[in-house]
């Protein structure tokens, strides 16, 4: 029998699951039997691939690094990868304002919806711990300095501490360059190994994604919130996921018109990321299995995707940029319709662009995010707690839908830049077992 394409699997397994959790939200014990049974299955799965999302980072870089032998060929890289990373982003937002002010989701919800959301989540501990981290006083260039560790090794033991990780392994390929090729071998061949064992891991990891994505989404279910509030925002919803799709279709001309790919074919190379990307809210999360379906199923080689795909899982939020333009706008015509000036939406651009550069790529950033964003437009600080509570309730399913479109984003660019410097190969696929006779 035909085996079933990895695709397939993860859609049937997320299909499963979400009717799996509705099925346990008509038992009174379904949500408790969800969360103790089903649940954990999730987390290990999430779990592996943060634990290799970091050894990954430093073995692929410095292996892309290294290979390239010439520091001139890394700042072209560079250069071009920030740069089309600020357009599509700057793209993104514009989207997201565009619709949200000619579709208008605020003026349609009335103030018993909001005093009703306001009541069920203003005292929630996890957006008061967000206002609390995003209101920290922060320089402007307070990012640059958050990218520089004091301490390697502490920042290699956080998968929020990428950027920092991605910094040190950048300083350490350049410097392994400007020792000489002989001086450097050794090194090179260690993480050049790791590289290779490091994907054989993610090979094996994915066998169990169709599972973890029907325990991963059993429990996005069962945990949902009101059914009338998540109705009450649905115009607001739907806004930002057309923005997103629109992005997917700004994608897919790019990848047309400039690689001369077949767009459905890049998109169906890419699903399986996709999919564990909606299933884990994470971009650090699915970054092992983004590299390993750019590498390999689109032909990107490691010298571009090996820098641009972290990177991109750090600085690159098309998606979530694209929502903090709709929700700060939709918040502002519930609550604060006199800041919808002109100069307050320019602030926005910019400041979703600045916001999404040193966010972390884990789920619930965007809420940091835009907490930052309203601050910098003059947002009344008293109504916070209110306009977080306006989109609490439909952040989740957003939050999913959004890292969709970062991920797209990261895969697009490296593309793209792998096309520009002559580095858009064949695809050459890899299975978990291709070893596997000289071992049994």
């Amino acid at each position: 029998m035909k085996k079933i394409a990895l695709h397939w699997q993860i859609l049937i397994g997320m299909l499963l699951g979400i009717g799996f959790g509705f099925l346990m939200t008509s038992f009174d014990w379904g949500k408790e039997f969800t969360s103790d049974w089903i649940g954990p299955f999730g987390k290990i799965f999430v779990n592996l691939l943060k634990l290799i999302a970091i050894p990954l980072i430093l073995a692929s870089l410095i292996k892309g690094i290294s290979d390239l032998k010439d520091i001139s060929k890394f700042r072209n890289i560079g250069l071009r990868t920030i740069g089309i990373y600020i357009g599509t982003t700057i793209i993104a937002i514009t989207i997201g304002l565009l619709l949200v002010n000619i579709i208008k989701p605020g003026e349609g919800i009335s103030e018993a919806t909001v005093a009703k959301l306001s009541e069920t989540y203003a005292d929630n501990s996890s957006l008061q711990s967000k206002i609390a981290e995003a209101s920290k006083d922060r320089g402007p260039l307070q990012f640059l300095v958050d990218m520089v560790p004091d301490n390697a090794i502490k920042a290699m033991s956080d998968n929020r501490s990428m950027l920092q990780v991605i910094f040190f392994t950048i300083f350490l390929g350049i410097s392994m360059l400007l020792v000489g090729e002989k001086r450097a071998k050794p090194l090179k061949d260690f993480f050049d190994s790791l590289n290779d064992v490091v994907l054989k891991m993610v090979d094996l990891i994915m066998l169990s994604a169709p599972v973890a994505v029907f325990a991963l989404l059993a429990q996005v279910v069962v945990t949902a919130d009101d059914p009338e509030i998540l109705a009450k925002l649905v115009s607001y919803s739907l806004v930002v996921v057309t923005g997103l799709i629109l992005m997917v279709v700004f994608y897919a001309l790019v990848v047309s018109i400039y690689t001369k790919k077949n767009p459905i074919w890049f998109l169906k190379q890419l699903s399986p990321a996709q999919l564990l990307a909606f299933s884990t809210s994470s971009s650090a999360a699915t970054l092992p299995v983004t590299m390993e379906r750019v590498e390999e199923h689109i032909g990107v080689d490691k010298e571009v995707s090996s820098f641009v795909l972290p990177v991109g899982a750090t600085i690159n939020m098309d998606g979530t940029s694209l929502y903090q333009a709709v929700a700060a706008v939709f918040i502002m015509q519930v609550l604060w319709p006199e800041g919808l000036t002109f100069s307050n939406q320019i602030y926005i651009v910019l400041t979703a662009l600045l916001a999404s550069i040193g966010s972390a790529a884990v789920p619930g950033a965007g809420m940091v995010m835009l907490v930052i964003v309203l601050e910098a437009i003059g947002f009344p600080k008293d109504l916070y707690p209110v306009a977080l509570a306006l989109i609490f309730a439909v952040d989740r399913p957003l939050d999913m839908c959004r890292t969709v479109i970062n991920v797209t984003g990261d895969a697009t660019v490296s593309t793209v830049v792998a096309k520009s410097v002559g580095k858009l190969g064949e695809p050459q696929p890899k299975e978990w077992d291709d070893h596997y006779d000289e071992v049994k």
